[in-house]
């Protein structure tokens, strides 16, 4: 008996080492039979541990067309992956479907930090690409559903401070769960990749962290960049749109270089009010005479803090705008849910600075459509105005920045929002 316990152990350990493999391999030839029936005991949660494909990257990666089997119209043709040839983005589409029905991660990274979307954009495929940033929203909001989870009185906790060690949920089971992006933050490399010293800046360490000034940007004291000077020209669009006309009510939360605060003011608003929390960046403020300039009400502290005083104070506005560093996505979403809607004038315009998921295509389009689903939840529709973002890294924009997060971006998305009816 004891014999063959051992014997089916080694049996189901073997098959484990195989069914990576196994996925990966029916994943690339579109064979979705094979797939089912792996699918009876396994999931999709898997990569290759040389090139970082998960089922998702070889199931686009097949394809690509051979060069030397390309037909006259370079467009990818019926085939077999087996045998070198390009197979069909219809059946890529099927499989791909299939995959996320078991748990594929639609923002998985692979070792060349590629997601499957960038693969599917790079190839031109995109119905596969529709498909994988629909996904991705489904992701998103369901772990947006999943943030909002509060536990009931007589709930077991598992901390000595009354929450659950996994912060109310487990984030590995959410399918395609990637935390939400914050101002010109990429997404986390996986392990496979080369380790960011902090890849996830939060807002306390933000704060209590040094920053430099120079003459065309703010970065923090890992050379993240807070703010750069070449947003110029986005901040001042925002700014023409939010506040059209002289003697408005405008407000900034979050200065860094105070670029959209000197458009805002070059526009004559009544009175313009200025959130900022990081003590060096008020310190600056004070220097530049920020404090002495006329119709200009400085905030300082977090935009948490203060904006419920101002709520109470009943300070209304005609524009404000939102532009944070180490903030991710669901403090915008608070921002615009609870605070535009409390200090924002009837005809008013809310808009922010849009660099979620700024670092890839893919997760640019997945949290555009997110945010444009909560904003009709708070009640707020949104205009976009597309602006081409110039070639950073060909003026040297990126010298002595820690990571560029618009290199791969052409289109800058600017918001601007206004209440429903």
């Amino acid at each position: 008996m004891a014999s063959a316990s051992i014997d089916a152990t080694l049996s189901a350990a073997i098959d484990a080492d195989t069914s990576t493999e196994e996925i990966l391999l029916a994943a690339t030839n579109h064979d979705l039979d094979a797939l089912r029936k792996l699918f009876r005991t396994y999931d999709a949660k898997v990569q290759d541990s040389d090139t970082g494909f998960s089922p998702l990257h070889a199931a686009i990666a097949s394809c690509e067309p051979d060069e030397h089997v390309q037909d006259e119209t370079g467009m990818n043709g019926e085939g077999d992956a087996i045998n070198g040839h390009a197979l069909s983005e219809q059946s890529a589409l099927a499989t791909v479907q299939l995959l996320f029905e078991n748990g594929a991660i639609w923002n998985e990274l692979d070792n060349n930090d590629d997601t499957p979307g960038c693969l599917a954009l790079r190839l031109g495929l995109s119905k596969v690409y529709d498909a994988i940033v629909d996904a991705g929203v489904r992701a998103e909001l369901l772990f947006s559903r999943l943030d909002d989870y509060e536990l009931l009185p007589d709930e077991p906790v598992d901390g000595e401070d009354g929450t659950h060690d996994d912060d109310h949920h487990d984030d590995d089971d959410i399918i395609g769960f990637e935390p939400a992006p914050k101002r010109n933050e990429p997404l986390p490399r996986n392990t496979n990749g080369p380790v960011l010293t902090n890849p996830n800046v939060n807002s306390e360490d933000y704060l209590r962290s040094n920053l430099t000034y120079s003459a065309d940007r703010l970065l923090d004291s890992d050379k993240n960049a807070v703010m750069m000077d070449w947003e110029t020209e986005i901040m001042k669009i925002s700014a023409n749109k939010l506040c059209p006309k002289p003697g408005l009510r405008t407000m900034n939360v979050g200065f860094g270089m105070g670029i959209v605060d000197t458009m805002f003011l070059a526009n004559s608003p009544a009175e313009h009010h200025i959130v900022e929390a990081h003590p060096q960046v008020i310190e600056r403020m004070r220097e530049k005479g920020w404090f002495e300039k006329p119709n200009v009400r400085i905030h300082q502290g977090k935009w948490q803090d203060v904006l419920p005083k101002l709520i109470a104070e009943g300070v209304e506005l005609d524009a404000m705008y939102y532009d944070t560093y180490a903030e991710d996505y669901s403090d915008l979403k608070l921002f615009f849910d609870e605070y535009v809607i409390a200090l924002l004038g009837t005809h008013g315009l809310f808009g922010f600075y849009n660099g979620l998921g700024a670092d890839r295509q893919v997760c640019y389009d997945v949290y555009t459509k997110v945010v444009e689903f909560h904003l009709d939840e708070a009640g707020l529709d949104v205009e976009w105005m597309d602006i081409d973002v110039p070639d950073l890294a060909g003026r040297g924009e990126w010298e002595g920045v820690r990571r560029p997060y618009w290199a791969n971006i052409k289109t800058y998305r600017l918001p601007t929002c206004k209440f429903l009816g």
